[in-house]
């Protein structure tokens, strides 16, 4: 491996003028190496080594050899190549499945802010008609304090964390945008102390001057002008502060009172952004500000819907090609509800937990032809282009060791594979079908996902009495189960027994839709709803009434046998035992299921300390250097100065004497000429090199030796000398 090294012009002249630089440490620092000739000598050296092989092997040439270095080299990149484009392309359908998600949700509130601009926009332009010349009048208009009164949404955010409203206000500033309107996005801090309303009223001009403000005042005369323009007149100014609890009262509260005299006549909205209570204006802003408010009450969706949203469309609707294992699920949950129910954290990890997973698992990207209606075509084309080493990567997954099945070769594991692709749709199905009882009940998605991703529910021997025990529906622990999110299945199926006519009616229709590909199970919900067609509801609710009365048990639909209510419960049962197998219980399911919640979690919470340290004592592995010895005590000069100095490090305590650590990194980066005495050959890397000055090789070492010791206090790992001890530095980590 190369030397990074730095430029030794500056310490060449500091190591000149020094008497004894044994105990002379020039402060040279350097933090980043640039490449220099080493590189290229050693680019040098290894052409020659290849040219005299070549010659001296005489049964091969050397563009054979040459020619079966490349063949054998691009095989690793090639599926790296898969992989990448493999995790490109599945994210980008998640990212737009999600972004999708949220736009729907946001569009509701989109659309009634729209609405409440243009029908108070409405209503100034009917009162109030001014020519330009009445607008650039430098003094307000005389009117009641009604008038005077600045429309304002305040929209309730409900998100402890703000992240997830930054992108939720750029959408709706886009989306006021496209219907004609001027906007304007402030954020706390436009609102500050330090630029006080000055600062504030430029920051409104920047945004919506197209124009830079080179030699222009900004203040509210500018604005007027700016909306006189032909282009920028008739259409309504919102300003929207994405947070306004994080603004400073006072600057706010002057900001309000200042537009409030320039309403009439230039039309402004605010829209302000309330993450905790709505009573949180009245508490925070000066009176005389409140009262130039006209405000109205507006709500986003709750953090927990997002979710359910999120759950339903990319990990229940998109999980042919990428999924989730059940320990991985349970680790996002308390992810997300650890994060106070930020979404942002929760996409963020989904994220790493795909890119971990292309990346890890080797064959994933056969994971990407899930997609395909004609999967098993491109599945055997795939294959026949596969060398057998990677065929025995499929065959050895742990989950295919005890499938006997997949001896038959390629045509049984594309078997396997499209097996694979039709459980998870089955899968898929059922768990839309809880989804649909869940949002009745208003019970958390997640808490259905995870319970349903759980391969301890699914046994193969004995399966049905198992599930049977698991989902009854009397069981005594179901409500402890369900207070912690086990048993969520088992109060769906109580729910459908509870469900009101109606609801349930409701509630088939939409098992219709999701069972359309299993026939059985969607000629059984035709009969359901044949059934529910014929019953009165009003006797039933009248029946229902007198068995309150009576002190009776409610039967939701009476008849001979089983209610219908007990029969959707018993479909619902039966599309479980038979449909809803885990993906951690079929084979192959290594391919798109990702299950390592340490590399996750590792990720995630992560310990930066610890992972520097490995780095810098196993550079060999993350640099994949050749050179380098794997052993942790051999030392090469080859290697990086701050890897050099760590290793020499831990042969002190928890002080390092300083001039002793410069003696032995002096003596690993001159032993390179001892080492090739050794080997009996002299590199050509050193008959090339014209050998440096002593005072400027010298002079190089002490640059270099500066360097890696700022970079190992910049990493944590060292406290610099201090007045007292100026020889001794101080280590403060220890132990991975």
């Amino acid at each position: 491996m190369a030397k990074h090294q730095s430029s030794p012009q500056s310490a060449s002249s500091q190591g000149a003028n020094s008497q004894d630089a044994n105990h002379t440490l020039e402060p040279f620092f350097v933090l980043h190496k640039a490449q220099l000739q080493a590189t290229v000598v050693e680019k040098v050296s290894k052409s020659r080594k290849g040219r005299k092989k070549g010659i001296e092997s005489s049964p091969k040439s050397p563009e054979k050899s040459k020619r079966t270095t490349s063949d054998e080299q691009p095989s690793n990149t090639l599926y790296e190549q898969w992989r990448f484009k493999a995790f490109n392309e599945i994210w980008s359908l998640i990212q737009s499945s999600i972004e999708g998600v949220l736009r729907d949700i946001n569009l509701k509130l989109f659309n009634e802010v729209l609405q409440w601009i243009e029908d108070s926009f409405s209503e100034i332009k009917s009162n109030v008609k001014l020519s330009s010349s009445e607008i650039l009048q430098p003094y307000p208009l005389l009117a009641d304090t009604l008038c005077r009164k600045i429309p304002t949404a305040f929209v309730l955010t409900k998100n402890a964390e703000f992240v997830d409203d930054i992108q939720t206000f750029c959408d709706l500033g886009s989306h006021l945008k496209a219907n004609r309107c001027h906007v304007a996005n402030m954020s706390a801090l436009d609102f500050s102390l330090k630029f006080g309303i000055g600062g504030s009223v430029r920051s409104l001009l920047r945004q919506l001057h197209s124009e830079p403000l080179d030699g222009k005042i900004a203040d509210m005369l500018t604005l007027a002008k700016w909306y006189c323009e032909e282009e920028n007149n008739d259409k309504p100014i919102v300003v929207m502060i994405d947070d306004m609890e994080c603004c400073n009262a006072d600057v706010l509260g002057n900001f309000i009172t200042m537009l409030s005299e320039w309403v009439m006549k230039i039309p402004i909205f605010f829209i302000m952004g309330v993450a905790t209570t709505i009573e949180a204006p009245k508490n925070m802003l000066p009176s005389d500000a409140l009262q130039h408010l006209n405000p109205c009450k507006l709500t986003l969706g709750t953090p927990s819907d997002r979710m359910n949203s999120l759950v339903e469309s990319v990990l229940v609707k998109v999980c042919y090609c990428f999924s989730l294992g059940h320990e991985v699920s349970v680790f996002l949950r308390n992810y997300f509800l650890r994060h106070d129910g930020t979404i942002t954290s929760f996409i963020s990890a989904l994220k790493l937990a795909c890119s971990k997973h292309f990346s890890l698992e080797s064959v994933s990207f056969l994971g990407l032809y899930m997609l395909d209606q004609d999967s098993e075509e491109r599945w055997s084309e795939k294959f026949v282009y596969l060398p057998e080493s990677m065929k025995r990567c499929v065959l050895n997954l742990h989950s295919c060791k005890s499938e006997k099945n997949l001896q038959g070769g390629v045509g049984s594991i594309v078997q396997q594979l499209s097996d694979l692709k039709a459980s998870q749709r089955f899968w898929s199905s059922v768990v839309l079908c809880l989804f649909e009882v869940a949002r009745y009940s208003k019970m958390q998605f997640l808490d259905i996902f995870c319970e349903a991703t759980d391969p301890k529910m699914y046994c193969m021997n004995g399966s049905e009495n198992s599930l049977k025990k698991h989902f009854r529906c009397g069981d005594k622990n179901s409500t402890a189960r369900s207070s912690s999110g086990v048993g969520s299945i088992t109060r769906v199926i109580h729910t459908i027994r509870e469900m009101p006519v109606a609801a349930l009616s409701n509630l088939l229709d939409k098992w219709n839709n999701h069972t359309e590909e299993m026939t059985e199970i969607n000629e059984e919900v035709k009969k359901l709803q044949s059934v529910l067609a014929s019953v009165d509801e009003g006797k039933v609710y009248e029946e229902n009434l007198h068995n309150i009365r009576n002190r009776k048990s409610v039967s939701v639909i009476s008849g001979k046998g089983n209610s219908a209510n007990e029969k959707v419960a018993m479909l619902l049962d039966a599309m479980i035992r038979k449909y809803m197998k885990p993906l951690e219980c079929m084979t192959l399911h290594e391919i798109i299921c990702f299950r390592d919640v340490d590399v996750l979690q590792s990720g995630l919470i992560g310990d930066p300390r610890k992972t520097i340290q490995l780095d810098l004592l196993k550079c060999h592995s993350s640099l994949s250097c050749s050179c380098c010895s794997s052993d942790a005590k051999n030392l090469s000069p080859s290697m990086h100065d701050t890897s050099i100095m760590y290793k020499l490090a831990q042969e002190f305590g928890d002080v390092i004497n300083l001039y002793e650590w410069y003696q032995s990194f002096k003596t690993v980066l001159t032993s390179s000429s001892q080492t090739s005495r050794k080997k009996g050959r002299p590199s050509p890397a050193s008959k090339k090199a014209k050998p440096l000055p002593p005072s400027e090789t010298e002079a190089l070492i002490q640059a270099r030796f500066c360097g890696a010791v700022t970079e190992l206090q910049i990493s944590g790992l060292l406290r610099m000398p201090t007045k007292r001890r100026p020889d001794f530095i101080q280590r403060i980590a220890f132990g991975l």
